[in-house]
């Protein structure tokens, strides 16, 4: 708790030293933004470039760490190494966070950049401002301030660190002031390795420059204990030098630039320096030109652009400021995942992740992914109509939505399916026109709803004729249903082993079953497509699409409902019973609340599946709705892994239960489920700053891909909870 109020006393001290301290060169016309985040604070800290001066191949996104006090205050690749600086005043080594007489305070923090302020030393302030301007270039801008009452000397050494062996310096270019260097990046990931046919760099060109005087320039093996001992040298010794070893070829661990100055008090001193990197088939003088144009270029053109991009979201007083640095952090998590027009699309489209970068999540959209842009569009309501309309523009012209988007166009992954006897596209879990009509909401763009509805009709029918055999009305998941219905692994209906003893084709029978959750996904396109109508001035069309969707509703009332334990479930294709073989398709899932979601009950059932969602011993737990029941024997808390559905708590699933806690009228109950998500993120966002593919419904440890574009739904949940509190 004192930790607590001395960061927000210290917060207040910021923002006004920032504003009138450092205006002349940055400020932030919008106090909104002014954060003040410390280290135990729910920020994400990864950044990359913005979209129109990034790129698939070759980009190169950062982590900050501003939080460890065992280490420098640092900017990290997960392949990429790290740079950071190390402060010497009146000749004592500063190299650690623990060491700064006052740590890091973020002042404001975007997408691409963050902005800093510290006292590595007492008396001397230091804003520090890290851009990440490109795909292959980021910068430092550090201003210093002498704000006591003596002269200090003061040694800053910037250092580029690769600890895998590869680093290798070229030679020193004097003209420039800067290391051209080489180092190595694998393409294998934990989770997903890189597409090998790609053109992802592993050779590559590093250089790392500085706008200073340079009194020295040295490259090292070792560590920074042992960097330490080399700028520690006995005072003593015969052999003595401020000197760094300015070597100029070799394999090393970390090279560093060197600059000495003294300040008086009252004076400032500002630097800059760079980190560039690119493949080395790439020209070396494109490079160093780009970073020659950044070189004392203000950037407060690249700050106003940020607070401008930030004028249209809604700005929810927060009586927490840390719900608020949640929230702008979630939309900055989209923001960062988004990469400009390339290969087969002509439009901008997003990655699941930049940073760390991993294989499946690179290249295509998915629709379920695609639920980050009903949070995105407050940000950029053209940004995210346009990832919309890469669906769009590479539909087929049966209407299909395949499963995957993007630059390198339709991934369809076609699979024999024996219920039709030929050969089956995989398309996504149908989300296209509920998505589009919330993107809709907030940019009241009519040639986009024109579009979108247009589209949306045809992948309706393009399900209704490809994924419901027998034309019963209800709907069974495609030939490679184990991505198709978004549950990749660990699922207690659709696998048929608990330790998945069999390949992925053969553990899969969401093919044959008739799918609760498809069929809810079907029924809730349909209402958004009759809103479009409606808005459309379609009204008769409108009036059809509702009443196929009471009619499907209907059958799942009929056929999916279990009124021995007041539940939903998938049923058998063949002949609608709760069997498969002798399998028991009992399971309670998160899925059986989606009836709510899509609208597809009445008020009583409502109330009943309301009884199960709050039993804490199933689904009512700390960190929000498992995806299994906690009482069922697959349970298991646990992410230890990517794609887990017998347990772990999914956002977005938890997302369409509140939605449909709202459709039915229980307010407090969304109100307090949003609660249970927020904690989950900020929870983690606290302790290691990042997002994450899933969360644990019980505990605080994961093991899953981190900083996962589809966590930016918390930004579109948090405004929801504030029109919601507002309605009372």
């Amino acid at each position: 708790m004192k930790t607590t109020v001395l960061c927000i006393l210290f917060s207040a001290f910021v923002s006004t030293s920032f504003l009138t301290s450092y205006a002349q060169e940055y400020s932030i016309n919008d106090d909104y933004l002014l954060i003040n985040a410390c280290a135990h604070d729910p920020l994400y800290t990864t950044y990359t470039a913005s979209p129109e001066r990034s790129r698939l191949y070759g980009d190169k996104g950062y982590k900050m760490d501003y939080y460890s006090n065992s280490q420098p205050l640092h900017y990290g690749s997960e392949k990429g190494g790290r740079f950071f600086t190390i402060w010497e005043v009146d000749a004592v080594v500063v190299d650690k966070i623990a060491d700064y007489h006052e740590k890091p305070t973020i002042i404001a923090s975007f997408s691409d950049m963050a902005i800093l302020k510290y006292k590595p030393w007492p008396g001397i302030e230091v804003f520090e401002t890290f851009f990440v301007y490109s795909s292959g270039i980021a910068l430092v801008d550090i201003l210093i301030k002498n704000r006591s009452t003596e002269k200090h000397k003061i040694d800053l050494y910037p250092m580029l660190e690769i600890l895998n062996d590869s680093l290798f310096i070229n030679n020193f270019n004097d003209d420039h002031q800067g290391y051209m260097l080489t180092h190595y990046e694998t393409k294998k990931r934990l989770i997903s390795n890189l597409y090998s046919g790609a053109p992802y760099p592993t050779h590559l060109r590093d250089f790392f420059s500085a706008d200073m005087d340079l009194f020295s320039f040295g490259g090292y093996t070792g560590n920074l204990t042992s960097f330490y001992n080399v700028i520690k040298t006995d005072f003593y010794a015969d052999d003595r030098s401020d000197s760094l070893n300015l070597l100029q070829k070799g394999y090393v661990d970390f090279v560093s630039l060197h600059t000495q100055f003294e300040l008086f008090p009252g004076e400032s001193k500002q630097i800059r320096y760079y980190r560039g990197i690119q493949d080395t088939s790439e020209d070396i003088n494109e490079l160093i030109t780009s970073i020659g144009a950044l070189r004392h270029t203000s950037l407060q053109k690249y700050i106003d652009h940020n607070v401008d991009l930030f004028s249209s979201v809604p700005k929810i007083d927060f009586i927490e400021r840390e719900k608020k640095i949640l929230y702008l952090s979630a939309l900055n998590l989209a923001r960062g995942c988004m990469l400009p027009p390339t290969g087969k699309t002509n439009y901008n489209f997003y990655v699941f992740s930049r940073e760390p970068l991993w294989g499946w999540g690179h290249g295509h959209q998915v629709l379920h992914e695609s639920l980050s842009m009903m949070a995105y569009v407050y940000l950029d309501p053209e940004s995210a109509q346009e990832s919309q309309r890469v669906y769009m523009e590479q539909q087929g012209d049966d209407g299909l939505i395949a499963y995957r988007h993007g630059p390198r166009g339709m991934q369809d992954y076609p699979h024999y399916s024996k219920i039709y006897e030929d050969t089956m596209s995989t398309t996504s879990a149908p989300f296209f026109s509920w998505i589009n009509w919330e993107v809709y909401e907030v940019s009241k763009d009519t040639n986009f709803l024109k579009d979108s509805y247009s589209s949306g009709v045809k992948y309706v029918q393009w399900l209704k004729k490809n994924r419901d055999a027998d034309k019963d009305g209800l709907f069974e998941w495609g030939a490679y249903g184990i991505i198709e219905n978004v549950r990749d692994w660990y699922n207690a209906v659709f696998q048929v082993s608990a330790e998945r003893f069999l390949d992925i084709d053969k553990e899969d029978i969401s093919d044959e079953l008739e799918c609760l959750d498809l069929s809810l996904m079907v029924v809730n396109e349909m209402r958004h497509l009759a809103k479009m109508a409606e808005e459309l001035g379609r009204s008769q069309e409108s009036g059809v699409w509702k009443q196929e969707a009471d009619h499907i509703s209907a059958l799942i009332n009929e056929v999916m409902w279990d009124d021995s334990s007041k539940f939903f479930y998938h049923v058998n294709r063949v002949d609608h019973s709760f069997f498969f073989l002798d399998r028991d398709l009992r399971r309670q899932e998160i899925i059986g609340f989606l009836p709510l979601w899509a609208n597809a009950i009445t008020p009583e059932r409502a109330d009943l599946l309301i009884q199960t969602l709050t039993d804490t011993t199933k689904f009512w737990r700390k960190y929000g709705v498992p995806t299994l029941a906690a009482d069922d024997p697959w349970y298991s808390p646990n992410v230890d892994y990517c794609c887990k559905w017998n347990g772990p708590v999914w956002l977005l699933w938890d997302y369409m239960v509140f939605e449909g806690l709202v459709n039915y009228g229980y307010n407090e109950l969304a109100i307090e489920l949003a609660d249970k998500m927020m904690l989950a993120v900020s929870t983690q966002l606290s302790k290691n700053h990042n997002f994450w593919e899933s969360y644990s419904p019980d505990n605080e440890v994961l093991n899953c891909p981190p900083n996962y574009i589809w966590d930016a739904i918390i930004a579109k949940l948090m405004v929801d909870v504030e029109l919601l509190k507002n309605r009372k």
